[in-house]
């Protein structure tokens, strides 16, 4: 799936100030760039879909198509897709890469350990069962999800042997103040933030094993979590997918900034 940004040539003298303030790693036309992954690459929660990317909702304000926007990378492959597992990315996504890929951009293993289970547990269950979920998803992405990663990391590798590969992991999702969801306990949010924690750390040994960089946005989104005064993240909403994902401001203020301070 692409969406390759144009600019026109009367434009140019605007996009010359922006290329000049934008990372030192951009290379403008000479950058190839696939964003892989799952959900929080593709971008839902944003509420806003690019319409031929169906049930992956893949967005205009995803990360990925705000840096490619940015940067007037010569060709993008937009390929990250709400629900994806590392099963899905090896099967489904992998097709875009090749020896001319400059950049990839992939996060992943959130659903490999029963994300969205494991969310619904912690809203609708006690402390007890909550934390027995987060529990259940810890074990799982210390004991299973290593090797999915290995062998997700050692393929985008193989497919993309030049390309420079940065692994982003996942925000923590809640603040713990005051919080209007019912039932939503600061004990359940913050065993939810240990899982985090939890994943995060897995996620970031593997890539770096792989000769990735990982790009951690959980500082970034301190204090714009689930309950929060200023949320980066969707709370319970309608419709459901939406929950628990981060926002548009999430996306430009959260992610954005954290794939440009890897890059």
């Amino acid at each position: 799936m692409r969406h390759v940004p144009q600019v026109a040539a009367l434009g140019a003298l605007a996009l010359a100030g922006t290329l000049l303030a934008a990372p030192a790693h951009a290379q403008s036309a000479a950058e190839n760039y696939v964003a892989l992954g799952d959900s929080y690459s593709s971008g839902v929660g944003t509420r806003e879909y690019f319409e031929d990317s169906g049930d992956c909702r893949r967005s205009p304000h995803a990360y990925p198509q705000l840096w490619a926007d940015a940067n007037g990378v010569a060709d993008f492959a937009f390929d990250a897709c709400g629900g994806a597992t590392t099963d899905d990315v090896n099967a489904e996504q992998l097709g875009s890469l090749g020896a001319d890929t400059t950049l990839v951009t992939l996060s992943v293993g959130g659903n490999d350990v029963g994300f969205a289970d494991v969310v619904q547990s912690c809203l609708l269950g006690t402390d007890s069962s909550c934390d027995d979920a987060v529990t259940e998803a810890v074990q799982e992405a210390t004991s299973v999800l290593p090797g999915k990663l290995d062998t997700t990391y050692a393929n985008i590798g193989e497919a993309a042997p030049n390309a420079e590969v940065v692994v982003l992991g996942y925000p923590r999702l809640n603040d713990l103040g005051d919080c209007g969801i019912p039932g939503f306990t600061v004990a359940k949010r913050e065993r939810l933030n240990e899982g985090a924690d939890e994943l995060a750390a897995v996620i970031s040994e593997r890539a770096r094993a792989a000769g990735f960089t990982f790009a951690d946005p959980r500082e970034r989104f301190d204090g714009h979590g689930v309950c929060s005064d200023a949320e980066w993240i969707n709370g319970p909403s309608l419709p459901l997918v939406e929950s628990f994902h981060p926002n548009v401001a999430g996306q430009a203020e959260g992610y954005l900034p954290t794939l440009e301070a890897a890059l």
